[in-house]
């Protein structure tokens, strides 16, 4: 039976896509090529997750913007360390059974979900 297998990728607008390519690398580490985007092998821990919100949801906020980016980490107190000495500060953070979480709002004002699986996945 043909299915989707996970998330292929985040696709979205931004004015200075260059400078926020930037932000992400300099911010939270992401390798960005030299075609301006980033490429993640499958994750070995966790889980790609695909989740429609009402239209009227809160979760999204400080952001305006109807999507939120979720990126998988290894160490939340260190991308917030390096977030942090980079003057970006989180909306939020939480600790569930099945990991710890933490929000950003980037330059473009996009929210990003940070997510560090729980031990075991």
């Amino acid at each position: 039976m043909a299915k989707v297998l996970g998330l292929g990728g985040v696709f979205f607008k931004a004015e200075d896509p260059k400078g926020l390519a930037a932000w992400y690398a300099r911010v939270l580490g992401i390798k960005v090529e030299d075609w301006g985007g980033a490429m993640f092998p499958h994750p070995k821990v966790g889980m790609t997750n695909w989740s429609p919100f009402p239209a009227d949801t809160r979760y999204f906020e400080p952001s305006t913007a109807p999507f939120m980016i979720n990126l998988i980490v290894d160490d939340i107190d260190g991308v917030l360390a390096k977030a942090a000495a980079e003057g970006v500060e989180p909306t939020g953070r939480q600790d569930e059974e099945y990991g710890r979480f933490a929000w950003l709002v980037d330059p473009a004002g996009f929210k990003v979900e940070l997510w560090q699986p729980a031990a075991g996945g």
